[in-house]
């Protein structure tokens, strides 16, 4: 066996031993027992099965509104943020900015954004604004922000830097060495990015209903507080149809696009 070889398999086996390690001190230190969870498997199938079904849809009338808030808050969501994290993602790459201690400034914005869940950012306007849809909006643009801030910062820092030299070097101005050398090539990594993160905010926006954020999401809050199972259950499955027809249009969309 080759040397090379030899060695990345070391180090494989050292890296998933530590992490096997590391889950079995994470265990004990939380007091969690792998065995508990098997043993309580049982009960709560026997729970969930004579709870939550048959699932109820007699009310997917008075359901269609909070579908559609739902679906909208990441419509909107998505579309607000696109414009402010393309500016902080083009501020935050080397490619675009050269000036580090701007870069720095933004990077630190954009951590802010993007370390708070998008749970607590409810959590906390929720104090400030009252329950409601504009909380759950708000929270999802500003966690939005951070997720694809980074993300397109990335994306652009990876491009090949010889094409913006070919540029200047053909005296090209700088609002065309932008365009024709970054945001050209950026194209497929910012509809992918966009429409992945869009995905993500149709999930987001149903848990924000968990603390009065507004959507669907308040409806299962509310029929679980009441022991309705079968009807919060009824309201899961919606939102998983929805969710997998989000999918299937947005990969639709990439593949007429690319």
């Amino acid at each position: 066996m080759p040397k090379t070889l030899k060695r990345s398999h070391q180090i494989g086996f050292t890296v998933a031993g530590i992490g096997l390690a590391l889950v079995f001190f994470s265990c004990w230190y939380l007091e969690i027992s792998p065995m508990d969870l098997l043993l309580s498997f049982p009960d709560f199938i026997s729970f969930f099965t004579a709870n939550f079904l048959p699932p109820n849809f007699s009310d997917w009338q008075e359901f269609l509104p909070s579908v559609l808030d739902t679906f909208f808050f990441a419509i909107v969501a998505t579309y607000i943020s696109t414009f402010f994290a393309m500016f902080f993602g083009l501020m935050m790459s080397e490619l675009v900015n050269p000036f580090k201690p701007l870069r720095v400034v933004f990077r630190g914005i954009v951590s802010f954004f993007r370390n708070i869940p998008v749970m607590i950012w409810a959590s906390l306007l929720v104090y400030a604004f009252g329950v409601g849809e504009l909380v759950g909006l708000i929270a999802l643009v500003i966690a939005t922000i951070g997720f694809l801030s980074r993300s397109y910062a990335d994306s652009i820092s990876e491009l090949d830097k010889s094409n913006l030299e070919a540029l200047k070097a053909c005296g090209a101005s700088p609002l065309q060495v932008l365009w024709h050398g970054t945001l050209v090539l950026f194209k497929p990594s910012f509809i992918n990015w966009t429409l992945y993160c869009f995905e993500l905010n149709i999930r987001s926006s149903t848990i924000l209903g968990m603390v009065g954020a507004g959507g669907i999401g308040v409806l299962i809050q509310t029929n679980i507080k009441l022991f309705r199972y079968e009807t919060a259950f009824g309201i899961i499955l919606i939102v998983i149809v929805m969710v997998l027809c989000s999918e299937l249009l947005t990969n639709k969309i990439r593949e007429r696009i690319h």
